[in-house]
């Protein structure tokens, strides 16, 4: 009987002196367990290092580790998109090409899928050590993924995870720009489970998620998968305008009372920028939604494969 195989997706950004590494305890760990095949799908995500050059060398020793180089920069999202294009396996593994995810771990994500039966396992880190703003903005999203999204309160998606192929099929669906890989399986179910684990020091370097990349990828999950925060554009607006309404009724009342009260200019000013602030953000919101339709309607692609290496076939032809 056949073995099951494990696809391991990783895409690569600034990695040529830890892809290796990573690679070699992938391949080193599922055969040591010995129960699946596996193949490696690395996506270099228009890297500016010798990143490529570095899969290339691997490529040719082994042939289960397939290369697929992007022509631009598409971001860890759209590399992921592009990888799904070329999974085969039973299972997908989804990983870092830094050495902060593991891959000796990937056993505590899979048995728990296989053997208690979810459709998604991801890691858990009960302590966080990166920088101030990746950690806060991890409990940002993960906050607004629950509220927006809809994903489970108690489980945390993070960057290494396993799930189902048939939720791959589900995701592959989705042929529009700004892909948000969590919130498309989201769409699919919401029977996942963590696992608790460390969270590895990098082998080398820094994330390449600055803080103007998160705000983007928020932006992603936002207006691509809820109307959430058009809606809540809505009530801010309903409550500004009954709270100006009342405002005016009470200085109405007052100035009847006492005729000579002076005109509040501070108080004027205040309520003034406190409104046209709220009229900003919900123009800038809408202009989001409008901006993305109209790159989605003109067909804006996820991603463009400029070469691969190993690539016999894809699973969706």
């Amino acid at each position: 009987m056949p073995k099951k195989m494990i696809s391991v997706v990783i895409p690569c950004y600034r990695s040529q002196n830890t892809i290796g590494q990573v690679i070699e305890r992938v391949r080193a760990t599922i055969e040591k367990d010995g129960r699946y095949d596996h193949e490696i799908i690395c996506v270099n995500d228009y890297s500016p290092d010798n990143v490529l050059e570095v899969l290339r060398d691997i490529a040719k020793t082994d042939d289960r580790v397939r290369v697929i180089s992007l022509s631009r920069n598409f971001g860890q999202h759209g590399a992921l998109m592009a990888g799904f294009h070329y999974v085969r396996g039973d299972i997908v593994l989804c990983l870092d090409d830094d050495g902060e995810t593991p891959p000796e771990n990937m056993f505590m994500l899979i048995d728990k899928l296989v053997e208690d039966d979810y459709d998604l396992v991801s890691a858990k880190y009960p302590s966080d050590k990166r920088k101030w703003y990746r950690a806060i903005g991890s409990k940002i999203s993960f906050a607004m993924s629950s509220i927006l999204v809809g994903k489970p309160k108690e489980i945390e998606l993070n960057s290494f995870y396993t799930f189902r192929s048939y939720i791959l099929k589900e995701v592959l669906r989705y042929n529009n720009p700004y892909p948000f890989v969590h919130g498309l399986i989201l769409r699919v179910t919401r029977n996942m489970a963590n696992v608790e684990m460390k969270r590895a020091e990098r082998l080398e370097g820094e994330s390449g998620y600055t803080f103007r990349k998160l705000i983007r990828l928020w932006l992603n999950g936002f207006t691509a998968f809820s109307e959430k925060p058009l809606r809540i554009a809505t009530y801010l607006g309903v409550i500004s305008s009954i709270g100006g309404f009342l405002a005016a009724i009470i200085v109405l009342i007052k100035r009847i009372q006492r005729p000579d009260m002076p005109v509040g200019y501070a108080s004027t000013m205040i309520v003034m920028l406190f409104l046209f602030g709220i009229m900003m953000l919900t123009l800038g919101m809408l202009g989001e939604y409008i901006g993305r339709m109209y790159i989605s309607i003109n067909n804006a692609p996820q991603f463009v494969v400029k070469e691969e290496i190993n690539v016999r076939e894809k699973k969706d032809e």
